[in-house]
């Protein structure tokens, strides 16, 4: 084996222990959301955006489930024993969507019994209106987040070929365009998939409450029928 060799064998060896002993460089998340450019602008808005709207409707949603569990069982004593003013004193110290449906049809009472369903069917839709009110939203940033996203992985193509073609093809030279590709979609793709499951997860609990309503319209139409004390 020649001097040559030798040395040559030395210095690869001390390169390699070199590389191994210096610190790995490490990016905060901070950092890499940095590296997506101006595009995280508006993808942070649609977060933003998203976080508010989902409290806000929950909360919403959260109170016009409450009330009391015996609400119905109260009516159908207040009407069975022909006091009507008390029910509807009831329905008016309630604040939940069934005992305004609840106070459309008492105050329907002595009509025909369709005229009363179909009262409390338009009330009914007006409450489920204010359910849905602003849900319209989250089902648009679930549509729009992952279209920043697709704009951003065309922004940081343009980048990239605007480095390659001026620097010259090397890693420095495309690690930034492929930052702003990678960081923006993975972002709209995030902030999609969470707006998509919150729309979903309010229409459910929205579905629910149309059921407490239609089962408690139903009641009430029974109660209706039957013969007062």
């Amino acid at each position: 084996m020649s001097l040559l060799t030798i040395f040559l064998q030395a210095d690869t060896a001390l390169k390699a222990a070199n590389a191994a002993t210096e610190p790995v460089e490490k990016i905060s998340l901070f950092q890499l959301l940095r590296e997506g450019g101006a595009l995280m602008i508006p993808l942070l808005l649609c977060s933003l955006l998203l976080v508010y709207v989902f409290v806000e409707r929950l909360m919403a949603i959260r109170k016009a489930s409450g009330g009391d569990a015996q609400f119905m069982q109260r009516i159908r004593e207040q009407i069975t024993t022909g006091n009507i003013q008390a029910a509807k004193s009831l329905c008016k110290s309630t604040d939940t969507p069934i005992a305004r449906v609840v106070d459309k049809g008492i105050s329907r009472i002595g009509k025909p019994i369709d005229h009363i369903e179909k009262s409390m069917e338009s009330t009914g839709k007006l409450e489920v209106y204010q359910m849905e009110k602003n849900l319209s939203i989250l089902s648009t940033l679930a549509g729009i987040a992952p279209m920043f996203g697709f704009l951003g992985t065309i922004a940081g193509m343009i980048i990239l070929f605007f480095n390659v073609q001026h620097q010259g093809f090397s890693l420095e030279a495309i690690a930034g365009g492929i930052y702003t590709k990678m960081v923006t979609s993975a972002v709209g793709l995030i902030i999609g998939l969470l707006a998509y499951v919150a729309y979903n997860y309010l229409n459910a609990q929205i579905n629910k409450n149309v059921n407490r309503i239609e089962a408690a319209s139903v009641e009430f139409l029974d109660i209706l029928q039957e013969p007062t004390r």
